[in-house]
Order: structure tokens, then C-alpha cells, then sequence
């Protein structure tokens, strides 16, 4: 590791958890360049295109009934609609249609894919809002059209319902759906590792993936726990609004990138979480504590997770002397020896590799060394 900060990155001693299943190497590969540890369990897997006989009988359905209108809303949904329709041999079918009636696309990914199967949308928002799709169509007049909508996972609430509302007939066309996991163990690993808060921050890509999320917690009769450290401890990101809603309707808070994009994403945090983390002013050092390391005059020491505990406990009240019977109470796992206190903190000095920043306090317990001019600042915190 490096002692110059542009080194070792802004998310540098945080550990992300990352619930995609689609594009989950490309978020990882974005955060642990900045230096995040990433934690990843898909929170549910995409059932194959060419499987789907629901996508079949509505592709049939529409190229023997045209409807008026047709709704894009993802590039690689529409995309593998059209590969699957080829695939089962009505390709051609499905591109005729296409062509004939009036196509919108969501954005321009959706465009770009309409275009590449030699098609021209009839119109795109300019904000890539599905909100944007449905006061044009509204603005129209829907009542007696038919209306083709393209699902990706949860369509945006309420959108059918408005336009179902306002006299149209709406057919879905599942491009595809989302199934559980196969393999649940590491979504379960997840909300373990969450409710212990032995995670920074969690990351969600699309509304299925956090409710899938919310409701394997409610299965293990955890979500209380898990709701809890999403509330206060673990900053819930979401790639946009749509995607958020699940955890909305829980009560929890999300932080959300303007654009609905991984990348800015990866950006919110890279600006939320070293903003969260706590900088005391130790022994002559710039001490900044972060989630699994500690960055010590801008040098990165990773701390295991019993020190990393005793630090979070210490740092609470800086300067405060706490007793080793406070302290094993946030050891993990720890039971009742105080000896583990006393090993967990020798192993915490070494990591960090200035002893004097925790000093021990004969009889009585441990606490941070906090330099005399920042003691008036912190009293009585």
C-alpha cells in the first residue's frame, strides 16, 4: 500500500456489497479500482430468452393481433427479444411488426439497439424517464389503442395502471424474468455480513434485486436486524429511483448517482463514504477510520475485524477511557473472557504500527491518546 491517497483511492478500507447479477463483474471491477473491498451475491439470476415460452406465446400474440404501439424500455431486453424471436423462427414476423406501427424507446441504448435491427423509433425522451413515455402517451389519447410494453424486472409503478386507466389496453411482453438465485448461500452470506455491519455500503442495480434482497431477509426471519443497518450503519446506493423503491417502502434512505448509470454510482460513493468516516487528531497522527482499515497520516493499515471493532467502540468517545467489559461487548463472537479484549488489542497496535495511539489505562480499560488541543472539541461527546 501507498501513503499517497490518489494511490490507494477514495474507497480505499470500505467493503461494498454488490447485489447484481448483470454487469456485477463491471461495478466490481469499478469499485475495487478505487480501492473497495466487494462483497458479491446476486439477488436473483435472469431466466434464458430462448426458455421463455411466455415470451413466445406474446411475440406470436402481437405478430397475429399488431398493436398501435410499441414501448422499448431496455437495450438488451430488446435486443434478445429480437435474437429469441429469430431463433424460434419468427424473427422476420417480429421485425415487420416493428416496423409498422408506432416504436418508442425509453433512451438512447434502446436507440441504438432499435436502429442496429434496422429500425427507426417514432420518438425517445430526452431523460431517459419512462414518466416522460407516459405524459406523451397520455398527452395523445390512449382510450381503444393497444399498447406493447417491453418489461424489464418491475415496470414503473403505476405506469400500466395510468394508461390502463385512461382507456388502453396494455400487453406485457416479458423479455425476461427474474428467478432467486440458484445458489442462495451468498445472498445469505450477504445479509449476514450486513446485519453485522461488516459492510459500508451495499449497492443496488435494479428494483427485482432489492426486493429479492428484502425478501430472502423476511424468509430468515432477520429483516428487522437487516433494515436496521441499512437505516443507520450501511449506505444503501441505488442506481436510480425506480430501483429504490423497495427499500423506500421499508423506510429506508437511499443515495441515488443524477444519472442512472454504474459509473456515476460507483461516484456517489466515492463522496459519501469517506465523508462518513470518523478523523481524530491521535498521538500527533491524522487518524481516519474507515470500514475495514484505517488510513493514518494518509497510509493505509488494514486492521482485522476484532480490532476494527475495539477501534469503532474507542473512537465513539474519543479520549474517553472505556473498560474492557464495554469493549468485549463489540468483540464478534466474543463470550466472556476478557482476555480476548487483550488480544484483539495487541493485534490492533501491531496493525496500525504506532502502539501510543490506543493507551492501556491501568485497571480501568483503554482509550484513544487524543491530542490535547482537539480534547476541549470532543468533551463530553
Amino acid at each position: 500500500m501507498h501513503d499517497d491517497d490518489a494511490q490507494h483511492g477514495p474507497l480505499a478500507g470500505f467493503t461494498v456489497g454488490v447485489t447484481a447479477a448483470r454487469r456485477a463483474e463491471e461495478l466490481g471491477t469499478l469499485l475495487t479500482r478505487r480501492g473497495a473491498a466487494v462483497l458479491h451475491a446476486p439477488a436473483l439470476r435472469i431466466v434464458p430468452l430462448a426458455d421463455d415460452s411466455e415470451l413466445l406465446a406474446a411475440t406470436k400474440e402481437l405478430i397475429g393481433h399488431a398493436p398501435d404501439v410499441v414501448i422499448a424500455t431496455t437495450a438488451i431486453g430488446f435486443r434478445g427479444w429480437v435474437e429469441a424471436a429469430d431463433g424460434w423462427g419468427i424473427g422476420d414476423g417480429l421485425l415487420e411488426l416493428l416496423g409498422g406501427i408506432e416504436l418508442l424507446a425509453r433512451g438512447p441504448k434502446v436507440k441504438g439497439a432499435i436502429r442496429a435491427a434496422g429500425l427507426t423509433e417514432a420518438w425517445s425522451p430526452q431523460s431517459e424517464s419512462m414518466a416522460e413515455v407516459l405524459d406523451r402517451l397520455l398527452g395523445e389519447g390512449v382510450s381503444g389503442r393497444r399498447i406493447a410494453l417491453q418489461l424489464h424486472g418491475d415496470p414503473l409503478p403505476g405506469f400500466v395502471e395510468s394508461l390502463r386507466a385512461a382507456g388502453a389496453e396494455v400487453v406485457g411482453v416479458p423479455v425476461y424474468r427474474w428467478m432467486p438465485p440458484e445458489d442462495i448461500a451468498p445472498l445469505d452470506r450477504m445479509l449476514d455480513v450486513t446485519a453485522a455491519r461488516g459492510l459500508d455500503a451495499v449497492t443496488f442495480t435494479s428494483a427485482p434485486a432489492a426486493a429479492s434482497y428484502l425478501n430472502r431477509a423476511e424468509a430468515r426471519g432477520m429483516l428487522p436486524e437487516v433494515l436496521d443497518a441499512l437505516g443507520h450503519d450501511v449506505v444503501t446506493a441505488c442506481v436510480g429511483p425506480v430501483t429504490a423503491l423497495p427499500l423506500q417502502a421499508k423506510g429506508i434512505d437511499t443515495v441515488q448517482p443524477e444519472r442512472f448509470r454504474l459509473g456515476p454510482l460507483v461516484q456517489v460513493l466515492c463522496a459519501q463514504l469517506p465523508a462518513r468516516a470518523r478523523v481524530l487528531p491521535v498521538a500527533g497522527h491524522r487518524v481516519e477510520i474507515r470500514g475495514h482499515a484505517v488510513l493514518l497520516d494518509g497510509a493505509l493499515r488494514p486492521v482485522p475485524p476484532a480490532g476494527m471493532a475495539l477501534l469503532h467502540t474507542l473512537a465513539r468517545r474519543p479520549g474517553w477511557v472505556v473498560s474492557r467489559a464495554d469493549l468485549l461487548r463489540a468483540l464478534p463472537g466474543s463470550g466472556s473472557d476478557e482476555h480476548a479484549v487483550e488480544t484483539a488489542m495487541a493485534r490492533l497496535r501491531t496493525a496500525l504500527g504506532v502502539p501510543r495511539l490506543i493507551q492501556t489505562v491501568v485497571k480501568r480499560g483503554y482509550r484513544l491518546a487524543l491530542d490535547a488541543a482537539a480534547d476541549t472539541k470532543y468533551d463530553g461527546s
